[in-house]
């Protein structure tokens, strides 16, 4: 049996070099002519745009590519689909609602706006009843267009509309994406003018929500496609954070070894939890040149992973993992990181940032989630509580791991959401001391 793992994985090598020569990933025209364009111009500034039909009952929709920026303010692109009820807006406008996705890979073509008739509500992969080989749709779409609301779900910088390699799970850089979204979707004129604006995500997505929320000088920034946009709330789904979850002096060498031995140990228990780990090791050095990929891989995993995460999204990307390193996946990682204390710091710099958020978070999370581990939502929120936010935690009815966290949350965050835009008072949800 040894012997034939081995075979599959020297096969599997030998197959990446001769793949090496092969072309990028294909695309659809609109996504090749987005990869031609520069990011330039006021961030949120909507550069192409493509209708796009939906099935969702008086709703119009499109495709969008806008100017970003990641977590060192270097200028992005991103993709994004816009939803939007049909017709002009009513006197005093529409809210915009900003959804962030949870993974779908690295690669460009793993963007959801690209997806056959992305302009519909959540469709997971793994659940009965998903129809695609990854994630995709906006959660209770339907519903929020019927009550009036402007949807904008950014594919974020790199998946579709190029913009660099993504970032992935570098959450300072997907939150920066989330925000310039509304800027792109306010700008389209699709509110009315009216400029209220909330954020709900799930997994990468909950990352990127909380840390759209700490993210209040970047919101208030002007000479944007759509000054003046205010946030009304934030509903983080299984969210992560890793720089609160990390132990204290993480930022120096022997802190930063410890940090990456506990990440490699929470995210190394199977193949599934050690693509995540792995996606997020490779995309690191996208945002921080000054890491590199053979500081935590092997010079195989270098190579084999490179190849795999350039091309495939989440699910494929993990089957071949799987099917090429069946049981051996952690030989493609060091067994202790070089350069660790940079990766340390720059973990920290690409997570949330420890300020107040500008309004009430609430997290939902499932008891069963083991891809990412609820402990991250309640240091965030002893965190921020400790620094005068509103953050409540709720955890599911019932035993919702990871993917049923989403379905199950929408009959708490959907009014939740609808009280936020009507100004209606909330108590404080952080727990009393």
């Amino acid at each position: 049996m040894t012997a034939t793992r081995s075979l599959i994985a020297a096969l599997a090598v030998l197959a990446s070099s001769w793949a090496a020569q092969a072309a990028e990933v294909a695309l659809a025209p609109f996504y090749q002519n987005a990869a031609t364009l520069k990011a330039e111009g006021p961030l949120g500034t909507v550069l192409a745009r493509e209708e796009v039909a939906t099935a969702i009952p008086d709703a119009q929709a499109w495709r969008i590519v806008y100017v970003s920026s990641d977590v060192r303010g270097k200028p992005t692109l991103s993709s994004a689909l816009v939803i939007a009820p049909k017709g002009a807006a009513p006197a005093g406008g529409r809210p915009i609602l900003a959804w962030a996705h949870g993974t779908t890979g690295t690669a460009q073509s793993c963007g959801p706006s690209q997806v056959n008739d992305p302009a519909q509500d959540l469709n997971e992969y793994f659940l009965v009843g998903g129809t695609s080989w990854t994630d995709f749709g906006v959660p209770a779409a339907t519903q929020f267009i019927a009550k009036g609301y402007v949807l904008v779900a950014t594919d974020y910088q790199g998946l579709g509309a190029g913009g660099g390699a993504h970032q992935y799970t570098v959450a300072a850089t997907q939150g920066r994406d989330v925000i310039n979204a509304v800027r792109a979707a306010g700008s389209m004129g699709l509110s009315g003018g009216a400029k209220k604006a909330a954020v709900y995500g799930w997994s990468q997505g909950g990352g990127a929500t909380i840390a759209a929320a700490s993210l209040g000088d970047y919101t208030a920034q002007t000479g944007t496609a759509f000054d003046g946009v205010s946030f009304v709330g934030f509903v983080a789904m299984a969210p992560f954070d890793i720089a609160v979850a990390m132990p204290p002096g993480a930022s120096g060498a022997d802190g930063a070894q410890k940090a990456m031995a506990t990440l490699v140990s929470q995210f190394g228990g199977n193949v599934f939890n050690f693509a995540h780990l792995a996606m997020n090791l490779w995309a690191m050095p996208q945002a921080f040149p000054e890491l590199k990929l053979g500081d935590v891989f092997t010079d195989e995993g270098v190579k084999v992973l490179d190849e795999v995460f350039s091309k495939k999204c989440m699910h494929a990307g993990a089957d071949t993992i799987s099917f090429a390193y069946p049981g051996t996946f952690m030989s493609l990682m060091k067994t202790a990181p070089d350069n660790a204390e940079a990766w340390g710091k720059a973990m920290i710099e690409g997570s949330v940032e420890p300020k107040p958020p500008v309004a009430p978070v609430a997290i939902y999370f499932g008891d069963k989630d083991t891809t990412l581990p609820p402990i991250m939502g309640k240091l965030y929120q002893a965190q921020m509580c400790a620094l005068g936010a509103n953050v409540s935690r709720t955890q599911l009815p019932g035993e919702q791991n990871h993917f049923t966290t989403p379905p199950m949350a929408e009959q708490f965050y959907v009014p939740w959401i609808e009280d936020r835009f009507a100004g209606k008072p909330l108590e404080n949800g952080c727990p009393a001391q």
